[in-house]
């Protein structure tokens, strides 16, 4: 196969700026998701720990639902579908007059995707904490929310700062589906650069390095948090 390699095209006008674009797209939309994502998954992670039956049922019912349907599914449902859903005005706005339509609505899909995964996090992390500390805290007069605020949500997050790095790092990688809905991220971009350029092979590895870039800083801050954060003797640690 005979192939014209033309890495120069990278840094020529407007197609470094399509790049760098398509970078400040990707973090824009990963970090709005994830200030979602973390919020409503740490709400319904204890939710599902709770003694009441029905926050659990509720949150055990939004983690089945969002968990299970395919991102890219769900990205053309809120997009798509929810708009026709809601009062005519209100829809007519979300389609039309709200500014970058597209943008604000993937971001609330990832956050809302990312949530149930983040939640399945925070109630693990919850439950591995051994009985006796709740019991402890209660028998200090805390109530069960003074419990959860002041000795077990400090201790889980500590405890899951692992697995919270694979769903922070996912969220940078699920935002390329919303090319899908017209999101000019970064892969989206590179795919315009393709389109106008036939330098496919560049466009996709100036991208590749960009993710990576991206995922190893972010690797990079949470081992150092992982580092400040370790509890001494619980599973997962050194001394």
């Amino acid at each position: 196969m005979k192939y014209n390699w033309n890495w120069g095209v990278l840094v020529e006008d407007p197609y470094l700026f399509w790049l760098l674009s398509g970078l400040e797209y990707t973090l824009l939309l990963s970090l709005s998701a994830w200030v979602i994502a973390f919020s409503l998954g740490s709400a319904i992670g204890v939710s599902r720990t709770l003694p009441l039956a029905w926050p659990r049922k509720l949150a055990t019912a939004y983690v089945e639902l969002f968990r299970n349907v395919p991102l890219l599914v769900q990205m053309f449902l809120w997009f798509f579908v929810v708009p026709e859903l809601l009062p005519a005005d209100l829809g007519r706005w979300v389609k039309r007059d709200m500014p970058f339509p597209e943008f604000w609505t993937a971001v609330v899909c990832l956050g809302f995707y990312t949530a149930s995964r983040v939640g399945e996090q925070v109630r693990a992390g919850i439950q591995s904490i051994p009985r006796g500390q709740y019991i402890a805290a209660l028998a200090t007069g805390l109530g069960w929310m003074q419990a959860y605020r002041l000795v077990l949500l400090p201790l889980a997050f500590r405890l899951i700062v692992p697995p919270m790095t694979s769903e922070f790092l996912n969220i940078f990688k699920n935002s390329s589906l919303a090319l899908t809905i017209g999101v000019l991220e970064l892969t989206a971009q590179s795919r315009q650069i393709e389109n106008y350029t036939f330098q496919g092979f560049e466009a996709f590895t100036a991208a590749t390095v960009l993710y990576l870039v991206i995922t190893m800083i972010v690797m990079l801050s949470m081992r150092w948090m992982e580092s400040r954060t370790r509890v001494v003797g619980m599973i997962g640690t050194r001394r």
